[in-house]
């Protein structure tokens, strides 16, 4: 296991980002025609992400909001924190009640669940198609095989994880980069130096989940060049 570390020193590098952007410009969008994407929002709201909770918040909502501009988008909001505490809201499409459930959870000390946020959305996946599974966290605490093996089930179900890891933590990045690819998502870092760029390529994930490249393209006409490349890119 490894510690956590309130410190953020290093930014995603420019080759990290144009990774990123390659890999969600090449993942098909999943929805069928005339049905409602789906999207998974899990968060890790552990104590070692409290230095920076209300920046990452702001950051989240934008997503919601974009998404919600776009339509075609349901969205579940799952969280960890604390002593085993692990929560997933109801499958909503008013972004104005998104972002006030979000607003409500602030952090607690307590070790990483990603393996509970991979199971929700193994089970979620078998119940009903999942398009995508979007998680914001800064370390890992967990057995990497177990994290693999789920994240292999999630793979054949064709549900791509986007992983945004705030920091650069070691062990959480070979973890991270391991569950996007055996998902066929992607893992980008950030830090507070990031975050418009953060916010840009979240909000594509869920503009691009909602209404698939025509979407993706309208929306890079309004936001940075990280998007117009992802758009650039999607044939």
């Amino acid at each position: 296991m490894n510690k956590k570390s309130g410190n953020i020193s290093k930014s995603a590098t420019n080759a990290e980002i144009d990774a990123f952007i390659q890999k969600v410009a090449l993942t098909p969008a999943t929805a069928s025609a005339g049905e409602r994407g789906r999207l998974i929002f899990a968060l890790d709201a552990t104590a070692s992400r409290e230095p920076t909770w209300d920046q990452a918040c702001q950051i989240q909502g934008h997503m919601f909001l974009e998404a919600a501009s776009v339509g075609g988008l349901d969205i579940q909001m799952v969280y960890y924190r604390g002593f085993g505490e692990f929560h997933a809201s109801d499958w909503l499409s008013d972004s104005d009640q998104l972002v006030r459930q979000m607003t409500r959870v602030f952090c607690l000390g307590g070790q990483t669940q990603i393996a509970k946020v991979l199971r929700h959305a193994i089970a979620e996946g078998n119940a009903r198609k999942v398009n995508t599974l979007v998680f914001v966290g800064d370390c890992m605490e967990e057995s990497v095989d177990e994290l693999c093996q789920l994240a292999g089930e999630l793979g054949i179900l064709g549900v791509p994880t986007f992983i945004f890891q705030e920091g650069d933590e070691p062990i959480a990045t070979r973890a991270f980069k391991q569950i996007a690819r055996l998902t066929g998502g992607a893992h980008c870092r950030f830090d507070a130096s990031s975050a418009n760029q953060l916010r840009d390529l979240l909000s594509a994930v869920a503009v691009f989940a909602a209404g698939g490249r025509k979407a993706l393209e309208s929306f890079s006409k309004r936001a940075g060049r990280d998007v117009l490349l992802i758009a650039q890119q999607v044939k």
